[in-house]
């Protein structure tokens, strides 16, 4: 509402006959129309020279509370309702606003034509998720009154310049965006759009949105030719910021098709041609992706998806072909083999939906046997023998967590082991956490010492694991113990595995055969041998299988020649405790006596 608004003519100069009006002001406190307000508005008409009209004033919408100040000055042409309205310099400042541009208004019969160029406009606002520097661009639009409606078409070429708009960012030039349509008090309807960006792809589409609440009563999307290589930090990326994608890299191309009526998707197509994905910190790859995945809320769809080849924490994956039929939120497939190695993982009796916000199902799965030298190799462990493989009656994934229910049985140095109460929470994200227990029974310490070059021991182990967890894939918490398995079997231990025991934690022995007649011992009897660790905020509390008033006792002695190992830290940090290890196993050499 204009609440005090004063005319003022001036007579600035006079001639000896007569007098002229050399310019016209008109202010305004404040002007309000519900949407916009205005304060200390001010127009001026010059006639000294060529006729000119400037335009100052502090605006705002309704709804904000910060104002912008706004100023644009125009030639006022001879003929005001033909002729175009040049305005050379417009320019909206603010704290963080600096927006120089110029337009050039071009009336109608029925409208207005207008053609907008910025000069190296920049913004920001407090938060920091909205920005732009010298950004540059030509933007024409113009209206045309046609009955009830009005009818629109507009341009954008983008020139010049950087943007980012939370969690978007946008450099370069070259990118384009046409529209067009009608424009009444209800709604707004695109007819035809197009939005190209340059070295990225093209995008169509047409629509109709709600003015009173912005709800899409149509929308109909076709992106083609889609760059995946660009596309992807551009566009994808910053959506997959928290996910297990977020440091991968995308190539190939891809075709989308988006249906949405009234405000809900109602059916989509998403082609895959020859697409790579390969994660940075080489957890994964799928390389020469197809994939045909089309989606109806009205109907049921089927889904291929398949691979040439790849790799999943450092294991080979062969070549893979997947089907499943989805049902608008539900997903089912009978069988799903995954080749990996010399085996595959088995997955059967499939199904997933979606209910909410979640994504719920289940499935059985099974691995075929797959060998133990080069499953080793391909993870780089020391050469192991025999298969592994196992059972799963089911697994099932709700609320972001992957449950393993039953019993993953694998077969390892003549012994067994297995894996039970396993959670895999967040499984895409960036931050996995894994739990599980384990345990161990009847491993053959022969093979499992000349496999990790520790010395030979000959006996058979135990072992359980209780409370594991890792986050990203690295242990944080575990209670863990190991111990010779019960029964009547030759129980030997090497002069050398007494040393690179006495490296985890108990030097006293071997400083005992250094200085002594077991010297000339290569091996000795023992009882038992065991040892154990709880993990808690990177510190191991250490055990073995007797306590003593100064330590605990990781190898008790029998018979002749006979040796006990003993150890005396309680708490080694786990990092140190791992490097222990470490060396042992990568050098042939005498193990380092701590």
């Amino acid at each position: 509402m204009m609440r005090r608004a004063a005319f003022f003519a001036s007579l600035l100069l006079f001639t000896q006959s007569a007098f002229a009006v050399t310019s016209i002001s008109i202010t305004a406190d404040n002007v309000s129309d519900g949407r916009v307000e205005l304060q200390h508005a001010n127009i001026v008409l010059d006639l000294t020279k060529a006729p000119q009209i400037s335009f100052n004033s502090a605006l705002k919408r309704k709804a904000d509370t910060a104002w912008v100040q706004a100023h644009l000055s125009c030639e006022v042409p001879s003929r005001l309702l033909s002729d175009t309205w040049r305005c050379p310099q417009g320019l909206i400042t603010a704290e963080r606003i600096n927006i120089p541009f110029s337009v050039n208004l071009t009336p109608q019969p029925k409208g207005v034509e207008a053609d907008l160029n910025l000069k190296e406009a920049s913004f920001s606002d407090a938060s920091g998720l909205h920005a732009a520097e010298k950004l540059s661009g030509r933007w024409q639009v113009g209206v045309v009154k046609d009955g009830e409606d009005l009818r629109w078409h507009q341009s954008l070429d983008w020139t010049k310049g950087e943007m980012f708009w939370q969690p978007f960012y946008l450099t370069g030039s070259g990118h384009q965006f046409s529209a067009s349509g009608k424009l009444n008090s209800d709604a707004v309807m695109i007819e035809d759009a197009q939005l190209d960006i340059k070295n990225v792809g093209k995008l169509h589409f047409k629509g109709e949105m709600q003015l009173k609440d912005y709800q899409l009563t149509s929308l109909d999307a076709d992106l083609t030719d889609l760059d995946l290589a660009s596309a992807y930090p551009l566009i994808f990326k910053p959506l997959l910021e928290k996910t297990a994608f977020n440091h991968a890299e995308i190539g190939g191309q891809a075709d989308l098709k988006v249906s949405v009526k009234n405000n809900e998707l109602k059916s989509f197509h998403l082609v895959l041609n020859d697409t790579n994905i390969d994660d940075n910190n080489h957890k994964f790859a799928f390389y020469h992706i197809q994939a045909d995945i089309p989606w109806s809320y009205d109907e049921p769809k089927n889904v291929r998806f398949s691979y040439q080849n790849g790799h999943l924490l450092n294991i080979p994956l062969g070549k893979t072909d997947i089907q499943a039929e989805v049902n608008r939120y539900a997903l089912t497939a009978p069988t799903i083999l995954l080749p990996i190695l010399d085996g595959a993982l088995k997955l059967s009796d499939i199904s997933a939906a979606r209910i909410g916000a979640n994504w719920h199902g289940h499935l059985a799965a099974e691995v075929l046997p797959i060998s133990m030298p080069q499953l080793s190799s391909a993870l780089k462990w020391p050469q192991m023998q025999g298969q592994v493989s196992a059972q799963i009656p089911q697994v099932t994934y709700s609320g972001g967590i992957l449950t393993v229910n039953g019993e993953m049985l694998f077969n390892v140095f003549d012994g067994k082991a297995t894996v039970t109460n396993l959670t895999l929470h967040q499984p895409l994200s960036s931050q996995p956490v894994l739990q599980a227990d384990m345990n161990l029974r009847n491993l053959d310490l022969g093979q499992l010492t000349r496999t990790f070059s520790f010395g030979a021991i000959e006996g058979k182990l135990d072992g359980d694991v209780a409370n594991l967890e890792m986050q990203n894939w690295k242990t944080v918490k575990l209670d863990a113990k190991v111990q010779s398995s019960p029964g009547k079997y030759p129980k030997k231990i090497s002069q050398r595995a007494v040393q690179n025991i006495s490296a985890l934690g108990g030097a006293g022995a071997a400083a005992a055969i250094q200085r002594s007649f077991l010297s000339f011992f290569e091996q000795f009897n023992y009882e038992k041998i065991g040892l154990s660790c709880q993990l808690r905020n990177d510190i191991c509390q250490m055990g073995g299988v007797e306590s003593t008033q100064g330590g605990y006792v990781i190898v008790k002695g029998s018979g002749i020649p006979a040796i006990t190992v003993m150890g005396y830290n309680h708490t080694v940090g786990w990092s140190e405790l791992l490097s222990r290890i470490k060396r042992i196993t990568d050098s042939n050499t005498k193990a380092i006596v701590k």
